[in-house]
Formats: structure tokens, sequence, C-alpha cells
């Protein structure tokens, strides 16, 4: 039977290939039919989107956005397409949104952490781009990472139990909050699809996917 919907994972969401050869309508019974059936896979969500292998004016692009969440968990972040400027400026909202979780009080470090750096502050630390596997960082406030986390993290180091670690796409090799310590794996495991945030609640780890109600602080 031909696959007329292809759906495919990436580093901050998921893009969804439509057959061009199929009439639309068609289209739009099948994304329906295939989300509504992988619900429980994906969770509840936050992804940015890209709708590849068919042209769709914007008007059938915000009914295939309709029909994913509405047969799914899922939450569109924005919608990401060939068009360069609207991908950039979907790509600085997020980032800008990131970063104002610790603007206030945050000390910044631009570029990559590569393997063998540590990273530490008395302040929260926002890192603008990747922190390796083999690199370390650690604060007494929360970490954001505008980018992939693969290495090791460590916040609220003087016990701070409300700081938070943050990042565009998760892998740590470890990563302790306060003296908690998220379940981590050396095999490069995600803990979570998208972008995430991890806090203490409860006197446990929480692993989340960010919500709007995150990013619109």
């Amino acid at each position: 039977m031909k696959n007329n919907v292809v759906i495919k994972s990436n580093r901050s969401g998921m893009t969804v290939i439509l057959d061009p050869e199929v009439p639309y309508e068609q289209l739009l019974s099948d994304v329906a039919k295939k989300f509504g059936e992988t619900a429980k896979f994906w969770g509840s969500v936050q992804m940015t989107l890209t709708l590849a292998g068919k042209p769709l004016t914007p008007e059938q692009e915000f009914q295939m956005i309709n029909v994913i969440t509405s047969n799914s968990e899922i939450e569109i972040l924005c919608l990401l397409d060939q068009d360069l400027e609207r991908t950039s400026r979907c790509e600085k909202a997020l980032n800008d949104k990131l970063m104002e979780l610790s603007a206030a009080t945050g000390q910044f470090f631009r570029g990559n952490l590569n393997s063998g750096e540590t990273l530490e502050s008395e302040y929260s630390i926002v890192v603008i781009g990747n922190v390796e596997a083999g690199a370390r960082v650690i604060s007494k406030g929360n970490v954001v990472v505008i980018g992939d986390l693969r290495g090791s993290v460590t916040a609220g180091v003087s016990g701070n139990a409300d700081a938070c670690v943050a990042a565009l796409d998760m892998a740590p090799s470890q990563l302790k909050i306060a003296g908690y310590q998220a379940p981590c794996s050396d095999k490069g495991k995600r803990l979570a699809r998208g972008p995430v945030m991890v806090t203490v609640e409860n006197g446990e780890i929480c692993v989340k996917s960010m919500k709007k109600s995150f990013f619109q602080r």
C-alpha cells in the first residue's frame, strides 16, 4: 500500500512529507488518521513543523496544523519551510524566549563548549551554542543552552532546588540540580523530543517538553 504521508523527526521538531501526486483532501484525511494512530507515541510535546513534498497555500498549511493538533497532543511552535527568511524569524523568536529565562541575572557565553572545557559561574548561565560531550557547565543558578546539550551540566550547586536546566536539544551525559540527578545515558539518548526544561518538583527530577506558558514568560 502506498504511503501518502511520511513523518520524520528532527532536532527541534518534525517534517511531514506529503505525496505531491495525491489530492490535497486525501492528504488531509491521511494526516488526521496517521497522527491519531501515533498520538501515544508522540505524547504531549511542543515541536516545530516542516511541511514538504507538496506545495500548499497558507490556508492549507493552517488546515494541516489544525488537523495535527486536533488528532494528537502536539503543539506546533512554528512552521518551518523553504522560506529561509521565515525560518530565521521563527528560530530567532524561539532563541529570544529561551534567553528571557535568565537574562535578568544571567551571564552569556557565545560559542560551543568542546570536550575538556568547563564553564562555571556564580550566576545563571546562557550558552548560545552547543555543549559538546566531555564539556561541563556549572552554575549556582539556571543553565540555558540555546543549542545541543551533550555534556555535563550542574545547576543550583549551592542547593538551589528552584534552579532549572533548559536546552533546545537535550541528551546530557550528566545532569544535576541541587544534588538531584537526572537519569542520563552515555549513548547520547535524548531526555525528550525538542526543547526541554528540567526542574526539581516534590524532591524529584522532572523532565518537561517546553510549553507555551514557558515561552510567554
